[in-house]
């Protein structure tokens, strides 16, 4: 780490930011009232604007979103002719998954083998603690040198476009002359990285019906059409035989000419069991960044356990499609509704309704801000150039800010390193990104409000 007096300060502000990252942690803010209480997220959401606060900000508000959740907001004022930043998070979390796979319990923030552990703790809390850490660093050397303001979602993870819809509705809320989404991650531990692209997403649900009732497959399997069995042919019509994602009308062979990703290493960063093949063609970075990807996120059916031996009447599934850069989405889901109406065999009953999008996003990495960022990173990470790479996921809301500001440079930055298994069972951040990135941002606030003097 640096020995700048910025660095020296972070350092010193870790054990309270461990202590803030487990109160934040410990709120089961998943965005879903059918699994966790609404009150948990209006805790998280309290929590955050009492920091804000607690820092100095005014305007402190619980934005009621469109889609029933709070963004909290805060506003500090900066120097005269300062520049605006603004900095983004989501205190909203993935549910935990599977309870009994977590090594500690999921709201339970947890240091083990120099990582700490629980859901949330990189995306997207850890997010905020890391601007809280660097408002604070700057405050204790001379000041923070531009205004901020922060806004923190609510329901990023259920991907329900809240927080854009009341963007949209308020535009004068956000504007600003930069804006850091401290929602990515470094390509690799170690490594400083700016996100330089997002794919964007569909979110659909397709059913299938065939009778009027589930029957006994021995007296009618074999000629009554079984709407499992229909809705599996379906879902295997979005693959072709390597893995590749094949969507009528979607074209997937687009070539990412940036950072690659080494097969060896995505192998052991995604877990893949020894003798498995990955899937799809071209590079590893062509199938995660540049091209488009289904995932059958699930399937509405009987669970093995106290099945019965039924022809089934109706089954569900839930289908995301990953939308790189280059592609619209409102385009891409139409392809994939007509898809998935298309293929579903015997002429049983089909519904598809779209439940989620976003659209993907691209940065304009030659920006003056970039500049700064890469100079602030050079000395948070010593000895390191910043890189740019992509990122498979999606912030719908980055879209939607590029659109509402044409003129403001976004840049992505943030704690989900492969290490950190975000949306997986045993999330962790590091603490040392954790402290090298506030640092990072900390000087990049300082480098481009002196940017904006020349």
């Amino acid at each position: 780490m640096s020995t700048h007096p910025i660095a020296e300060t972070v350092a010193s502000l870790m054990p309270r930011a461990k202590t803030e990252l487990t109160e934040l942690v410990r709120f089961r803010s998943v965005a879903d009232w059918a699994q966790f209480p609404k009150s948990e997220s209006e805790g998280a959401a309290n929590w955050v604007a009492d920091a804000l606060r607690a820092e100095g900000f005014q305007d402190v508000a619980l934005l009621d979103t469109p889609d029933g959740t709070q963004s909290v907001y805060g506003y500090l004022p900066g120097p005269a002719g300062a520049p605006t930043v603004l900095l983004y998070a989501h205190y909203d979390v993935q549910p935990p998954l599977d309870d009994a796979a977590w090594i500690s319990p999921a709201f339970e923030l947890t240091e083990r083998d120099g990582r700490w552990y629980g859901r949330g703790a990189a995306d997207c809390k850890g997010g905020f603690i890391m601007h809280l850490l660097a408002l604070r660093a700057l405050k204790a050397n001379g000041g923070v040198p531009v205004g901020v303001k922060v806004i923190v979602e609510g329901s990023e993870e259920q991907g329900t476009g809240g927080l854009q819809q009341y963007a949209e509705a308020h535009p004068e809320l956000l504007t600003s002359d930069a804006i850091v989404i401290g929602d990515a991650g470094n390509f690799r531990l170690g490594l400083p990285t700016v996100t330089a692209t997002l794919r964007g997403m569909t979110l659909v649900r397709v059913q299938v019906d065939t009778l009027a009732g589930n029957l006994h497959s021995g007296m009618f399997g074999g000629a009554a059409p079984d709407a499992l069995a229909a809705l599996i042919r379906v879902l295997d019509s979005l693959r072709a035989e390597d893995g590749s994602t094949t969507v009528d009308g979607l074209t997937a062979d687009a070539v990412w000419e940036g950072l690659q990703y080494p097969e060896g290493d995505f192998r052991d960063d995604a877990r893949v069991l020894e003798g498995v093949d990955l899937i799809g063609d071209g590079s590893v970075s062509d199938r995660l960044w540049a091209r488009p990807a289904v995932t059958v996120l699930g399937i509405d059916c009987p669970p093995v356990v106290g099945a019965t031996p039924s022809v089934h009447a109706s089954a569900r599934a839930l289908i995301s499609l990953r939308v790189p850069p280059g592609m619209d989405t409102v385009e891409a889901n139409k392809h994939l509704m007509a898809h998935l109406e298309a293929k579903t065999p015997w002429n049983a009953r089909v519904k598809v309704e779209q439940v989620g999008s976003g659209q993907p996003f691209q940065a304009d990495t030659a920006s003056p801000a970039y500049a700064s960022m890469a100079a602030a990173m050079q000395v948070a990470y010593p000895g390191q150039e910043m890189q740019a790479a992509g990122m498979g996921g999606s912030i719908p809301l980055c879209n939607t800010l590029q659109t509402l500001y044409p003129d403001t440079e976004i840049l992505l930055i943030g704690l989900s390193e492969p290490e950190a298994q975000i949306h997986a069972v045993n999330e962790s951040v590091s603490p040392e990104e954790l402290e090298r990135l506030s640092v990072a941002e900390a000087l990049f606030l300082i480098n481009y409000a002196e940017s904006k003097k020349a």
